[in-house]
């Protein structure tokens, strides 16, 4: 395979062909939590199409955010080698990739709730109505966990939108199948520092939903896949942070997709 081939590897194209690997007993570099970890819905803005690569930030400014996340076996507490890590969320402004133009919610600035303070309209699930979906990946990507069982991200900290607090989007692929679809969450305390910062200042006047009124992390244990973070620089939020995560998952079980609603 040529260099320039590898570079646009899609999950698609290596989910098929590689099963996943126990790796041999080698404990994750912290101590782990070996629950199995919560499954939460997917959300309107999965795309089939991310491409394998550790750097996902593109052109988006924002606070650097270096992510780290470790998968274990939860049944026997050892890290999984090659779990494919899918990651998606939105930028600053609160704009999903593939969707920038327009939404569910409606065409119009200021990302998917449609414009600055507009909220997205739901409806009851039902049969997805088709979606147009535009070129751009920013903000997406797929990370193989190494012999440790670690995947590591460069992307930004997510900015909000309309009826959601900010959170990060994810899956888990082991030997082709979906082993846990999920959301990370960050510290409200941090959040709100964060949001004071550029850009993220500009979307002030968006009311950012809190973790008590989001009915994710409030119905679907939101709070078993918070981030621990630590600053990248002593005494600076705006040069950026580390988060780190565990998630432990079964990786013989395709569990069921967690419905919720949908923008319509």
């Amino acid at each position: 395979m040529s260099h320039a081939s590898a570079l646009h590897l899609t999950r698609r194209g290596f989910l098929v062909g590689g099963a996943a690997l126990l790796a041999s007993g080698k404990a994750v570099p912290s101590t782990p939590s070996c629950i199995l970890v919560p499954e939460q819905e997917e959300g309107p803005y999965y795309i089939d199409d991310e491409k394998l690569r550790r750097d996902v930030t593109e052109d988006r400014p924002g606070v650097p955010l270096k992510l780290r996340i470790a998968v274990v076996d939860a049944a026997r507490c050892v890290p999984l080698r090659n779990a494919a890590v899918d990651l998606w969320h939105c930028d600053a402004l609160g704009v999903y990739s593939g969707f920038t133009a327009s939404s569910f919610g409606g065409p119009g600035p200021g990302g998917p709730d449609g414009g600055p303070g507009r909220p997205p309209r739901m409806g009851p699930p039902g049969p997805q109505r088709e979606r147009h979906v535009d070129a751009t990946r920013f903000l997406r990507g797929v990370q193989l966990t190494g012999q440790d069982g670690i995947a590591e991200f460069a992307t930004i900290y997510p900015g909000w939108y309309f009826g959601r607090a900010i959170h990060i989007h994810l899956k888990v692929y082991l030997g082709g199948h979906v082993s846990h679809t999920g959301q990370l969450f960050f510290p409200e305390e941090v959040t709100a520092d964060v949001a004071k910062l550029t850009p993220y200042a500009a979307r002030l006047q968006v009311p950012r939903t809190s973790q008590s009124e989001d009915h994710i992390f409030n119905g679907q244990h939101g709070a078993a896949s918070m981030t621990g973070l630590s600053r990248l620089r002593s005494g600076s939020n705006a040069d950026g942070f580390l988060a780190t995560v565990t998630l432990a998952v079964d990786p013989e079980a395709t569990p069921a997709p967690v419905r919720g609603f949908r923008p319509r």
